[in-house]
This record gives C-alpha cells, structure tokens and sequence, in this order.
C-alpha cells in the first residue's frame, strides 16, 4: 500500500512520536510510506533520524510577529492545504490540524484521535471538532477515548494501542547504560521528571504543589521538566507556574526539548517519572519509563487504568502527589517495576502496525462503513 501519514510538527510530541514509529514499522512490512509535516521556524527535519525507506515532506511554516494562538492554528491549516500533493491509498492524519488540512483538500482521511481536548479559542474548537466529525475513518489508542469519542460525538473509533521502544529504554536502565545515567545524575542529583512541557493538560500546577510537599522530607530532590514545543499558547499557565514555584521557594530545572539519543538515560535515571495530565490519549512517555524500570506516577484516569493497570502509582492532587513521591524514595516496589517492563516489552510497534495495516485493507475495502473493526487485545 501507498500510505501517507501526517503530522502538525517536526517536536518529540507523543503524536509525532507515534507518526514517526508507525510509519517506520509500516515501511518494514513492505509499504511505501510518506510523513507530511510542518517545518515551523527553520525546521527542515524531524526531531530524530527517520528510517530512509519513509519518505519525508516537510511543509515550511515561518513565524510571523503578533499572531495569536487562533490565527497560527488557521494558517497552519492553510499552509499544509496549499502544500499537500498527495497520492496514496491511505492518508492518515493524527492531529486536528493535519486532518483539517486533508478534509479542506477533499482528501479522504483516517484520523487517529489520542485524546479530546476542551478549548476556547474558537479556530481551535473548530479545528478540534471537524477533525473528529469529517474524517471518514477514526482509531483511538485506547478504549477509555474511544468512549469519550462516541458519548461527545456519537461516532465508534476503532482502537489500535501504542506501540513502545521498549528494547531502548531497557538498554539505558541495564548496564550498557549506566555511563548515560550517570552523566545525567551528575548534573541534576536525584530527581523527579517530567516530560512534555510545563502546560494545562499535563497538571504542572499540581504536580508542583506535590512536589513541594515533598521536598519538606527529602531537601535533595530536584524537579526537571523535559520537552514542551507546542502551537498552542501557554503563556498566562506559565506565569501562575513560575509565580507559585517563586512562592514556594522551588527553582525547577526546565531542560526544554531533549536530544532523542539523551532521553532514555534522562528516564532511566529519574527516580520516578510524574505523569499527573488531566487528559491523555493512551501514556506514551509512562509506558517509556517503566521500560526502564522507573517507577510512574499518574493522574488517576480511566485511560491510564485500561492501559497500566497497577504497573504504576496513582494519585489526584498535590497530596497525593507528595504521598507517592514518599513512597517511591522510600520504597522502591521492585514487584511492580518488573511488572510494568513486561507490559512495555508486550506494546510493541510490530503489531501496531500490523493492526493499522489490517485495518486500511478494511477501510479501501469498504469505504469506512466497517464492522466491529480491529482491536488489539488488553495487554495487561
């Protein structure tokens, strides 16, 4: 199959993450595959080298001085319009952004929704809807969204889960890479991380207060954030966040995007990784860490329940943060870490791809109107 793939950024965002490793594994299976993306700035690339059988199409997109947040969203859409010169047999967008742009080019396309989001910026609840009402085809990567997609919307996605790099984050926890963790807890002493960027949806705020409650029993730990390039404008959340750590006497390290060959010795060496967003698709990054064998602590949702299980440590507010922070320095559970790399090393990109795979042949075959669709089974 002709497949092409498309994505609104060049950035380690948990959606390009998944673009870039689905169109890798697809290219193993035989395909010929396309990624089309935004080039924001004088991006030319990807975050990361991409398999040279995946044929990559980067749209330029230049900044432009006073545009809002709803103007770049509209004119990232339009750019992306203008550019696409697609011929393939499976066009798959998995952002609103990506999506608006094929259905505006009267491309039929498959939209992979990772989770709802709730916004006010009017182009952006337009950009969100349509990308979920237009699209002929949905997949969701885990059934907790797929539900929320059908009560808000009254469409069923299919459900095809991540897959991991588990192999990778495993090597940088084993000995082979105990030279990276130690570079990294040479310069950060024992800290807690946080991937993704400092921002509404990932519960910084709250993972801040918790954080600081923390600290009262356990002065040497530090708080690292990693990543954090977006579209979306996050400036008067950034504010509160840096207004309340000044109060709170907390100087956390923003480490901005990392490198794609530092990151798994920045996860392996955490001592845990905090995962508190409100919204989540399926948890990418948490499914990362505990391939390492770091434990995880979430935000207490229904997707992080289907997809983790007791694999990791739950918790709804600062209190709770601080609660497990505890635990974690105090008692590492290594029953549970060995359970949470076994459920990594069974998400694999391999039969994501061959359940994507299936699931196209289905879609040219029927023209979206499918059956029950392709479901990979519970892993856990």
């Amino acid at each position: 199959m002709r497949i092409a793939q498309l994505t609104y950024s060049t950035k380690p965002r948990g959606g390009v993450v998944h673009t870039l490793a689905l169109a890798e594994a697809l290219a193993d299976r035989g395909h010929d595959v396309q990624v089309w993306t935004l080039g924001r700035g004088a991006d030319t690339a990807f975050f990361r080298p991409v398999d040279a059988r995946v044929d990559i199409r980067v749209i330029p997109f230049p900044p432009r001085d006073g545009e809002d947040v709803g103007e770049r969203i509209e004119r990232s859409i339009r750019t992306m319009t203008s550019a696409f010169d697609i011929d393939a047999d499976v066009v798959h967008a998995q952002d609103c952004i990506s999506a608006n742009a094929a259905v505006r080019r009267g491309i039929p396309v498959i939209r992979t929704i990772h989770h709802l989001d709730a916004f006010t910026t009017p182009q952006l609840v337009e950009c969100h809807d349509r990308a979920v009402t237009e699209p002929f085809a949905r997949l969701c990567v885990s059934h907790a969204v797929a539900r929320e997609v059908e009560d808000a919307y009254g469409v069923r996605p299919t459900v095809i889960p991540n897959g991991v790099d588990s192999e990778r984050f495993a090597l940088a926890a084993g000995p082979e890479g105990e030279a990276g963790r130690s570079r990294w807890r040479g310069r950060l002493g024992d800290y807690i991380l946080a991937l993704g960027g400092i921002e509404p949806r990932k519960g910084s705020l709250d993972l801040l207060e918790g954080f600081a409650i923390a600290r009262a029993s356990h002065p040497g730990l530090a708080l690292v954030f990693g990543g954090g390039e977006t579209l979306f404008d996050y400036r008067d959340y950034r504010a509160r966040f840096d207004e309340r750590a000044r109060e709170l006497g907390i100087t956390p390290v923003i480490l901005g995007t990392i490198d794609e060959p530092d990151l798994p010795a920045l996860v392996a060496a955490a001592r845990a990784l905090a995962f508190v967003s409100t919204k989540e698709g399926f948890g990418l990054a948490a499914m990362e860490a505990v391939a390492a064998g770091v434990p995880v602590i979430a935000r207490d949702l229904p997707v992080i329940r289907e997809v983790f299980g007791d694999t990791v440590r739950y918790a709804r507010n600062g209190p709770q943060i601080a609660a497990r922070v505890h635990e974690v320095l105090t008692d590492p559970a290594p029953r549970r870490r060995d359970e949470g790399v076994d459920l990594a090393a069974r998400h694999t990109w391999e039969a994501a791809a061959a359940a994507h795979e299936a699931f196209y042949r289905e879609m040219l075959i029927t023209g979206g109107a499918r059956g029950p669709g392709v479901v990979l089974p519970d892993h856990r």
